[in-house]
């Protein structure tokens, strides 16, 4: 597969990792559909890059086919999935407050596993009826884990708990489509410049990038965007989870 000639839908495409990737694709030549609830950021974004967009609930079968749909009206069809839409609360199991909200908890597994499965497994549908390529390849479907998966925080169980999940089917997801062509990688981002960390003090932000062994900075989004475009183009990356971290290992 050459970026320039995928087709593409990227949830959370409208800031964020989702933003610098729906950006490197389209700049690399491909077409983008951008799946996210923000209206209009990501009719903004869509415009600037040439793209399309369709608001979208990832937790909604209903919502994700409707996109699914715009997105093979517009681009014909679909060969690369990259799923970075999420959120993350800082909770303990049990703080002062008492004990972690059930709903925010189910929230956080709802959109980051659950609507990650829920995008993956309506636009295998699509991607299973592509011409195979040469090599047979059909398609990649890219999901977004975190370092908290491995190395989750205080206040990160329902975080850790979602993108744990999120590696857990990187493989099996991976074996489950291989017949159809689909490739299945995970990729699981540290500490990154996104509009999650951006409302954080600065002197916050400075430590945590010194908590990096090498480069000893935040990720840039245009970094994860790139290892996205390396695994839609690189055919033998399959059923693996990739860290970009600066190896970081939090404690």
């Amino acid at each position: 597969m050459k970026l320039s000639t995928t087709a593409a839908i990227i949830t959370g495409g409208a800031s964020g990792l989702g933003e610098a990737t729906a950006r490197h694709f389209a700049a690399q030549g491909a077409k983008v559909t951008i799946l996210d609830r923000d209206a209009e950021r990501g009719a903004k974004v869509a415009e600037e890059i040439g793209g399309y967009f369709a608001q979208t609930d990832v937790t909604d079968e209903t919502s994700v086919q409707a996109g699914v749909d715009l997105a093979v009206e517009k681009m014909g069809t679909i060969t690369a999935t990259v799923n970075c839409a999420g959120i993350a609360y800082g909770i303990k199991t049990v703080s002062r407050d008492g004990p972690h909200p059930l709903d925010s908890f189910q929230r956080t597994l709802d959109i980051n596993l659950v609507g990650s499965f829920n995008v993956a497994r309506l636009a295998a549908v699509v991607m299973a009826k592509n011409e195979p390529e040469p090599d047979g390849a059909r398609g990649v479907i890219i999901n977004t884990a975190s370092v908290a998966a491995f190395d989750g925080q205080k206040g990160q169980v329902a975080y850790a708990a979602s993108k744990g999940g999120v590696v857990a089917m990187a493989l099996p997801m991976a074996r489950d489509l291989a017949s159809s062509g689909i490739r299945v990688m995970t990729i699981a981002p540290g500490i990154f410049k996104t509009p999650m960390l951006a409302g954080l003090p600065e002197d916050v932000q400075a430590q945590l990038a010194a908590d990096v062994p090498n480069p000893a900075r935040l990720g840039e989004p245009s970094e994860y965007a790139a290892l996205a475009g390396f695994i839609t183009e690189s055919g033998y990356l399959n059923g693996e989870v990739i860290r970009i971290d600066g190896a970081l290992r939090m404690r």
